[in-house]
């Protein structure tokens, strides 16, 4: 009888779910389904008053809402939530219903399913995160040296052609399934993936060929390995490829004979190939790095939503720990440029490289230091760049275009005091941006931009008697050719507990002027003092006072006084 109640209960929540992703164990079903957590339910009630008195004359000058929220719980799996709002403008309430979503991802040991609306991902090359409706497993043995995934299911949905709504693009019905399979040795992990999606062409009857939305097929594969090649060096490496039949209304023979690029002008399918490398070594505490990345341009797979392509990346790192792993340095560099086949008007390329320092000189003192270049190089090519040429060795570089940027910042921290008794730290922080543009060898200083941020805190928390107090300084500037904006402030606070904890409270007030040049745009000062009292451990009774004042240039001082008092009781 037990048992046959833990079923009923399983079949109970799998036919009535309503969570979009339900986790269910069928290796601890008595734990999941015990009558223990048959139901629990918790929610809450408040009540709030708003008194307001300002400039701003669409706000009212009092408002109460009345808000209460229930929700109940049926063996952890189910939730059903209740809402109701009402104030003096009007009033709402939710309920449960069902999801446009549902989906269940049962498991039991090593045996793992997903039901319903789900995804799943066996490689950036083939499927990658794209949401469909059906199902998929994962086996995931113990103590065993593969692991199998598997899908298939609806990855589109039939969309109808309807003249009058010409923004809504119709689809035909895509179906898709695939498989990935991962074996490991001991030095040598192989992996393979294989995913193939089909469009129905009959799903749709009617869609202009103005639209140009034809029905398409799609089989993509990967390969990955890695590989322990000597002790401390390992490689990784994955292949992709990817054959698109950009319409499968026509023939077979058709489209064999243009896969194989018997035909010159390659309209029917397309073979895409993407290629990465991962070469790590380790030498004593060291570790160097090396990758590679090429994706052919257009590449993609209709497993993923969206796809970076057209690329060359090379990318070399280094990192390594120093003085007894107090110092942490790491740097890396890299390349990268599109327009592979050189069919592009454009052709960009960019060259990053980052260095991040971190230095912990005591115990309660530490910084960190971080830089980093960015350029992006790109070439305007026009048909008057060939034919205007006196020979074949001219550079003509008058539409070169170079972006630059680069990026500072120190962080310091220091931390002191006794730990039990009063914790305090001071904090500390320079962080700088500057972006510009070159073009034909001249800096273009009129599209440059400089921004200077700056921050400085104060932190303090006395244990004993729960007294927690902050004062900072920040600073911003950001320069350009028009604009030399600068924003710049003190903050302040001060929270106690009293009574026992029961009774919390906070004074915070904070003052900001933001000026362009030297003329001053606004200037805000915001005062705010905050209370709150627990009753009987679920009553909460709160208060809070806020006062702003704005000096806006060229326009009258605004003035706004908040008071809001709450109840809350919580179950």
């Amino acid at each position: 009888m037990k048992n046959l109640r833990y079923i009923l209960a399983f079949l109970l929540i799998s036919g009535y779910s309503m969570l979009n992703a339900q986790q269910i164990k069928f290796d601890n079903l008595k734990e999941q389904f015990s009558w223990k957590n048959a139901a629990k339910i918790n929610g809450g009630f408040s009540a709030n008053a708003i008194y307001y008195n300002g400039d701003n004359l669409n706000r009212q000058p009092f408002t109460w809402v009345l808000s209460a929220n229930l929700n109940l719980n049926i063996f952890s799996q189910i939730n059903l939530p209740f809402s109701f709002v009402l104030n003096n403008m009007g009033s709402g309430y939710t309920y449960p219903s069902l999801p446009n979503q549902l989906s269940l991802h049962p498991s039991y040991k090593w045996i793992a399913a997903h039901i319903g609306e789900v995804s799943m991902s066996f490689s950036p090359y083939t499927l990658s995160g794209i949401q469909f409706t059906g199902a998929g497993v994962e086996l995931t043995p113990d103590k065993m040296p593969f692991e199998i995934s598997a899908m298939y299911g609806r990855l589109v949905r039939t969309t109808p052609y309807h003249p009058e709504e010409p923004n809504k693009l119709p689809a035909y019905k895509r179906m898709g399934g695939g498989v990935k399979f991962k074996y490991s040795f001991d030095n040598l992990t192989l992996g393979m993936s294989v995913f193939g999606a089909k469009d129905d062409p009959s799903s749709v009857d009617f869609i202009p060929a103005t639209l140009n939305i034809l029905p398409q097929s799609n089989v993509a594969m990967s390969w990955d390995a890695s590989i322990r090649l000597i002790r401390n060096l390992s490689l990784n490496a994955e292949y992709g490829l990817s054959i698109l039949n950009h319409n499968i209304s026509s023939s077979v023979s058709d489209l064999l004979i243009d896969t194989l690029g018997l035909k010159n002008n390659n309209t029917l399918s397309s073979a895409y190939n993407a290629l990465k490398l991962n070469l790590t070594y380790q030498l004593m505490k060291n570790t160097f790095g090396i990758g590679y990345e090429r994706i052919d341009p257009e590449y993609k797979t209709l497993g993923a939503y969206y796809f970076t392509n057209d690329l060359e990346n090379i990318t070399v790192n280094f990192a390594r720990p120093f003085f007894k792993d107090k110092i942490t340095f790491s740097a890396n560099i890299g390349i990268q440029h599109d327009d592979l086949e050189s069919n592009n008007i454009d052709k960009t390329q960019r060259i990053v490289g980052a260095v991040n320092l971190n230095y912990n000189i005591t115990q309660n003192l530490s910084t960190n230091l971080t830089y980093s270049n960015f350029q992006s190089y790109t070439n305007k090519k026009t048909e008057f760049d060939y034919i205007n040429q006196a020979s074949p060795f001219d550079h003509i570089d008058t539409l070169d275009y170079l972006q630059l940027s680069q990026n500072a910042g120190v962080n310091i921290v220091y931390g002191f005091g006794k730990k039990d008794v009063n914790r305090q730290s001071i904090n500390g922080s320079i962080n700088y941006q500057e972006s510009a543009a070159k073009q034909g060898g001249i800096i273009d200083t009129n599209s440059g931009m400089k921004m200077y941020n700056t921050a400085v805190s104060y932190n303090f928390t006395h244990q004993p008697t729960q007294l927690t107090a902050s004062a900072s300084f920040n600073f911003s500037n950001t320069i350009s050719h028009t604009l030399n904006m600068k924003i710049y402030g003190p903050n302040m606070s001060v929270g106690y507990k009293f009574f026992d904890k029961k009774l919390t409270t906070m004074f915070s007030f904070s003052y900001n002027i933001s000026q362009n040049g030297s003329i001053a745009a606004s200037k805000i000062l915001n005062t705010r003092i905050n209370c709150s009292y627990m009753f009987l451990k679920r009553n909460n009774f709160s208060l809070s006072l806020q006062n702003q004042q704005r000096t806006v240039a060229n326009k009258s001082k605004q003035k706004d006084f908040t008071t809001t008092f709450s109840y809350a009781y919580n179950f």
